[in-house]
Formats: C-alpha cells, structure tokens, sequence
C-alpha cells in the first residue's frame, strides 16, 4: 500500500529533494513570504508529476525515498505526511462527496413540491443509471486538489504552530485561528480544482481530464470562473478546520495521559475527530450548499443571490441539504487524515 501511495504521489521526490533546500534558507522567514514562495510553487512544478505518473517503482526507488525522508526539512515532512493522508482519504471518502453534490444540485433542479430525495436514493441511481464506479466520478480533480492541498494544509499548520506556539499548546481560540488559518491558504490555493471537482460530480459537464476542464473553463468562461465561489468556500473551509482543531486539540487535552500515550493512540485520534468533524460539518454546512450554487452554475452567481436563491426555493432547510453525506465524509476524512499525519510525524519523531 505505501509504496503504491508514493507512486500516486510523485511530488514527494521533489520536495524532498535536497536541491529543493535553496526554497526556505534556514527557515527564518516571513511567514506570508515563505508561504508564497515555498509551498505553493513546489505544488506548481511537481503539477505534471502529478498528472502524468508512472505505475512502477523498484526497491532502491523506495529506499531512495527513505533516505530522503530522514534528510528533508520539518515542514516539507509534514508536507509529505500531510498529502499521504490525503491520499488515504480522498480515495476511500469520495462517493459520498459525490453523493452531497448530487443532492445538493437536485434540490436546485427540484419543482416546489416534489417529494424529497435521499442520500440512499441518490445512491442506489447513481448505480443503476452509471455504475458503480461512477460513484468515484471526479477522483481524479479530488485527488489533484486534496493531495496537494492536505500537504498545503499541514505544513503551514506546522509552521504556524512552531513559529507561535512552541513552548505551549494554544488555547481553544487560538486554536480556531491556527486552523482557519492553515485552511484560508490550501484553499485559496486549490480553488481551481475545487471548481472543476465539483462539475465533475454534478454530471452536468462532460468533461475529459483535469487539464481539458480547466482549459475549457478558462477559454469560455474566463479566469473568474475558476476562482468562483471564493467567499462561500473560506466560509466554509476556514471556519471547519478552526473549529475541528478547537474541538480536536479540546478533546485531547481532557483524556488521562496513559490513554493517550497507549498502544490505542490512532483510535483515540480517530475518535476525537469523528467528534470534531460531526459539531464542525453541521456549523459549516449552509455554506457549502452556497458554494455548490455557485460553482455548478454556468453565470456568475455571487454569494449574495446564492443565498437568497436557496431561501426563497427551499427556505432554511434547504442550507442544510446533502448535510448526512458531507457530514459522513468531512467527519471520517478529517478523521482519517489527522490520524495518519499525526501517526507518520510520530515515526519521524516530529511533534505534530
């Protein structure tokens, strides 16, 4: 399993690189500087890899890649720890993704009083129309964006968290900015593939790849387009992960030391942000119902008439539509990730 995980994920051999090295000198840095220049261009250049890898890998490619684990520079570890876990979850969690947005875009579509559609519904048709398969439609912009993008997120959790709070564990408030913080950079940086993730599931679009889509989106719709839906999204993103890390690091702190230092830490982590993820999913849920109006639609929705939109079809209840299926998947995908990074910082012997 892991060594198909570093095949999926070629950027690794990048960043971990020591010609990569020259990117964060000493790491005494300006934080908005060395996350400009830092993070995001290592996603940018190892793009292609991304798209474009290769299903073989001998074993002196695996020790390689050991070897370079051991030498690379904190933040670019959690980078790695981060997109591994990302990995994990993307693949596993996708259908119900794709379920939410499905539901979400037939309660757009829905006549005023025709009868409720379920997840189970929307489940069972997505089988019998496509297949089964169809269920994971869109992995592969999911994976474009979360792989990427849950690095993005941890390592500049790290660094944050190294830089302000080394010698003491934050408070629940500064946890909420530490969270929303990390979060406000990954998806400021991943919204184009969050745009192209989404029509993809929605089924409205025939799209062919990733590139294809994003060249189509570009050409007939402008740049706009793919940053669409910006505002709903940090609504969404920023306050969930501020939230989670609040209710995560919380919920940590109140268990007895011989539990969390026992043979059962991962389901402890586990079970703690199953905690988080249900209270931060269902406080965050209106807004990525606004954020799906938007991104599917093919004019230039603002937040504003999302919103309105959406009341005045469905009223409050329809700010909570397909809110089982992201609070089933948001809820085990953080869960998940948090448990396999802190799991792979431990064995690195980093403090995450």
């Amino acid at each position: 399993m892991f060594r198909y995980l570093t095949v999926i994920n070629p950027l690794f051999f990048f960043i971990l690189s020591p010609s990569s090295a020259f990117l964060i000198p000493g790491y005494n840095f300006n934080f908005s500087l060395h996350l400009l220049s830092c993070q995001l261009p290592l996603f940018i250049l190892s793009l292609p890899l991304l798209l474009s890898f290769h299903p073989s890998l001998s074993p002196s490619t695996v020790a390689l890649f050991h070897r370079h684990c051991l030498q690379a520079h904190p933040a670019l570890k959690a980078f790695m720890c981060g997109s591994l876990s990302g990995t994990c979850s993307t693949l596993l969690f996708q259908p119900l993704d794709l379920i939410k947005t499905r539901l979400q875009i037939l309660q757009n579509n829905a006549k005023p009083g025709s009868p409720k559609v379920g997840m189970f519904t929307v489940f069972i048709n997505i089988i019998k129309t496509e297949n089964f398969f169809s269920l994971w439609k869109g992995v592969s912009p999911s994976f474009v964006r979360c792989i990427p993008g849950v690095g993005i997120y941890f390592s500049t959790f790290y660094s944050l968290k190294q830089h302000f709070f080394l010698e003491r564990a934050p408070n629940a408030g500064e946890a909420v900015l530490l969270g929303a913080s990390a979060r406000a950079v990954a998806g400021v940086s991943m919204l184009p593939f969050t745009v192209i993730k989404t029509r993809f599931e929605s089924g409205h679009y025939n799209y062919v790849s990733v590139a294809g889509a994003l060249r189509s989106v570009y050409k007939t719709e402008g740049i706009r387009a793919l940053f669409s839906g910006l505002t709903a999204t940090l609504l969404r993103d920023a306050p969930f992960s501020g939230i989670y890390v609040m209710f995560y690091s919380q919920a940590k702190r109140t268990l007895p030391q011989e539990v969390t230092s026992s043979a059962y830490v991962p389901l402890v982590n586990f079970s703690c942000g199953v905690v988080a993820g249900v209270l931060a999913s269902l406080v965050t849920q209106p807004a990525d119902v606004v954020k799906t109006h938007i991104q599917v639609s093919p004019s230039h929705w603002s937040t504003a008439d999302a919103v309105r939109y959406i009341y005045m079809e469905h009223g409050i209840a329809g700010f909570f539509r397909g809110a089982v299926p992201r609070s089933l998947r948001r809820t085990l995908m953080a869960a998940m990730a948090w448990t396999v990074y802190e799991q792979l910082m431990a064995r690195m012997n980093l403090k995450s």
